[in-house]
């Protein structure tokens, strides 16, 4: 599949009366699916998971001057797969895709998702996290309002005070980020669209969630691609911040789930996605480097502090450069809403999310 101008072109299927063959799909009773972000790697979770519903997918990307769909490279040979180019900073994009294709869901999982890059770009990230979901909001409701939504919120509204955890749907949020401050402006949009035009608009407000397909910029990656650099001994060491820093850590492959379940309800509401149990950063390395092969010891207090392995060689050292500007210390999820009303839980631990990281990773490596 071809996006025209493209040395390798994705069809957009679009037909020549400019609609996609599967517009009314209401009437066939075919589910479409139109996801924003489907090249991260919520979007190729979520695109597997939807195509084996019997959805007919379509998944929005940025142009690019290289190739940048390798989480998603599997699924083009799925004829129920369609790719587009688009961003969620261009309504007049948005809104002509949606008025083709007519999806009966819209999820939208495209953000600028980096905590640390947003204190370096906060105009750009606001543009993307906050108007980006108005652009898509906007143009679900002039052009297939019957569409069901999904925004991809984040525990990170929460702003993680120690005193507030562990956090639910009534739980205040407090953003310290300029990420988490566009996503509390996408989260009352999805409110205030669900409540003033009558959208079918829920908010997951998912806590941290991983996998093989999570990017080596985020620290869990980081982490688990490093042990296994390590192990083969293509890597000495790896720099880190804040190892006290607490997460509710779940898989993705489980949380896409709950997106689903949200847009599959009578009625729409905002529900906290989470597994209800944290870990420090120290300890998810720990974990990280014992599934390695590579049991760590700490030694030392403060910016000092290293994780030293078996032999004696120091493995893991602080940064201060990559502190946050302001941290949020504390996220941990009460997600007994989802539970109880959609029946969703998590179902894969830290332990097992964190093994089946470093093994992808050593046989990537390798």
């Amino acid at each position: 599949m071809v996006v025209e101008g493209d040395p390798q072109p994705l069809t957009n299927g679009i037909a020549a009366n400019g609609r996609h063959p599967d517009a009314n799909s209401n009437s066939t009773g075919r589910h479409v699916a139109l996801i924003t972000g489907v090249t991260g790697q919520d979007g190729s979770y979520l695109s597997e998971l939807l195509l084996s519903k019997g959805y007919r997918v379509h998944g929005i990307k940025r142009r690019a001057s290289s190739y940048n769909t390798a989480r998603v490279d599997h699924l083009m040979a799925n004829p129920n797969f369609h790719l587009h180019y688009g961003d969620v900073t261009d309504l007049g994009n948005l809104a002509q895709l949606v008025q083709q294709i007519q999806p009966t869901e819209f999820y939208n999982l495209a953000a600028q998702s980096h905590v640390k890059v947003s204190f370096d770009a906060p105009v750009y990230t606001n543009q993307v996290d906050g108007v980006g979901v108005y652009n898509c909001l906007e143009a679900v409701r002039t052009n297939a309002p019957s569409c069901r939504f999904y925004q991809a919120s984040t525990s990170e509204l929460f702003g993680g005070m120690p005193e507030t955890a562990p956090q639910s749907e009534s739980t205040a949020f407090y953003p310290r980020s300029p990420y988490s401050v566009g996503k509390l402006t996408g989260y009352w949009a999805v409110v205030n669209y669900r409540e003033a035009y009558g959208l079918h608009a829920s908010n997951g407000v998912l806590f941290n969630h991983e996998s093989p397909r999570r990017g080596e910029t985020f620290v869990t990656r980081k982490i688990t691609m490093a042990a296994a650099r390590i192990k083969l001994a293509h890597q000495q060491q790896v720099e880190l911040g804040n190892l006290d820093a607490k997460r509710d850590w779940g898989h993705a492959r489980d949380y896409v789930e709950a997106m689903w379940c949200m847009l599959q309800a009578d009625r729409p509401d905002d529900y906290v996605v989470a597994t209800g149990e944290t870990t420090t950063v120290r300890d998810f390395c720990t974990m990280a480097f014992a599934a390695a092969g590579l049991p760590l010891t700490w030694e030392g207090k403060g910016v000092d502090e290293v994780g030293v392995d078996a032999s004696g060689a120091v493995r893991v050292r602080i940064n201060p450069k990559y502190y946050r500007p302001t941290e949020v210390e504390v996220l941990l999820g009460d997600a007994s809403k989802i539970k109880n009303k959609l029946g969703w839980a998590s179902s894969t631990n830290v332990n097992s999310l964190c093994t089946e990281m470093v093994k992808a990773d050593i046989a990537s490596v390798r």
